[in-house]
């Protein structure tokens, strides 16, 4: 008697363990997906940014005119953008890595999809721009107004892809310090939007973007 109720015991603790044993398995697995998404969507977004920037490299174009040949307030505005970009991609990447979160499983899903759809956005807006994308404005280079395909429905998606990716890795992997970064962010391109680009657009293209500017929203969406 007092064997078998031993034995019971001995059963029950070992099923425990196993159950245990088994959560623990789930729950590394439901980690290393949201990790991996994480990267892919950071390979990815900053990929199809190095590949095209060394593709025009071989033309004898200068993808990366953040700063560059600028003075005052617009020359501020572009390192901004530049340096805010690295600061965010470091906590992204160490976020992602010690796969630090706040949220439960469905935000955390939610994410990916914004970071997913952020990267679909960008590289399409990379590719319908094609030699005349640039990052940061240059008055030296001769570049179409792109109006076609995706610019259709937003004046700036490659500004709409970056806040996505920052929004999906910021709900997959949140912390404070990932959120403060990843708005300053935010804000500077917007001002980049308002202040430089926008004004550059006007300068160079003059009737032609202001009739595009009356039919198409900044973000997202036709007037």
């Amino acid at each position: 008697m007092i064997r078998n109720k031993f034995n019971r015991k001995n059963d029950d603790f070992r099923n425990y363990g196993l159950r245990f044993h088994k959560k623990e398995i789930e729950y590394e697995e439901k980690v290393l997906i949201f990790q991996v998404t994480g990267i892919a969507v950071l390979l990815a977004f900053y990929g199809c940014y190095f590949i095209k920037m060394t593709s025009q490299s071989r033309k004898g174009i200068k993808t990366d005119q953040l700063g560059k040949g600028k003075s005052g307030s617009v020359k501020n505005i572009e390192l901004a953008v530049k340096i805010s970009a690295y600061m965010v991609l470091a906590s992204e990447v160490f976020s992602i890595i010690l796969d630090i979160h706040f949220f439960v499983g469905p935000v955390r899903v939610l994410g990916g999809v914004f970071g997913i759809a952020g990267v679909v956005v960008f590289v399409i807006s990379v590719l319908t721009m094609q030699d005349s994308w640039r990052a940061g404005v240059s008055k030296m280079d001769q570049t179409e107004l792109v109006t076609k395909g995706i610019y259709r429905f937003s004046r700036n998606p490659a500004f709409l892809g970056f806040d996505f990716v920052y929004i999906g890795i910021l709900l997959m992997f949140f912390h404070w310090i990932l959120l403060a970064v990843s708005v300053f962010a935010g804000v500077m391109l917007h001002l980049q939007i308002v202040y430089v680009e926008e004004g550059f657009l006007k300068e160079v293209f003059g009737e032609e973007y202001l009739e595009y500017q009356k039919k198409v929203c900044r973000y997202l969406g036709r007037k």
